[in-house]
């Protein structure tokens, strides 16, 4: 898989556009799409669903996450953020929206339902 390898996330009728990293993290999930999630949300900046498998980590801090970064948090936890902020948590990185603008008008404040496509 190459770098620019991508997927696409539907969320209430937005579409964004996302690039995947070139790692084993990114390469199983990848291997998951198409899916449907019902995402929560947490923090006022991400939303989050638990897989029912885990993936490939690597997890380090990236001290700053940016609003668009789709991120693992520990084997089993997709996370999808919204906001950016600074963050003491380490995640494996699996790529990252485009263009983010919109994104937290389309995840809105509540759990969301997010299709994941190749």
């Amino acid at each position: 898989m190459a770098e620019t390898a991508g997927m696409t996330l539907t969320i209430n009728g937005a579409t964004f556009e996302a690039t995947l990293e070139d790692n084993d993290t990114a390469r199983a999930l990848a291997a998951m799409l198409p899916m449907e999630l019902e995402m929560s949300e947490l923090n006022g900046n991400e939303k989050y669903f638990y897989l029912d498998e885990s993936l490939p980590q690597n997890a380090s801090n990236p001290g700053t996450i940016n609003a668009g970064d789709v991120m693992l948090f520990g084997s089993d936890c997709l996370v999808l953020f919204y906001g950016t902020h600074s963050s003491s948590y380490s995640y494996t990185r699996i790529g990252r929206i485009d263009d983010a603008g919109g994104l937290a008008d389309a995840v809105g404040a509540r759990s969301v339902q997010v299709r994941w496509d190749k």
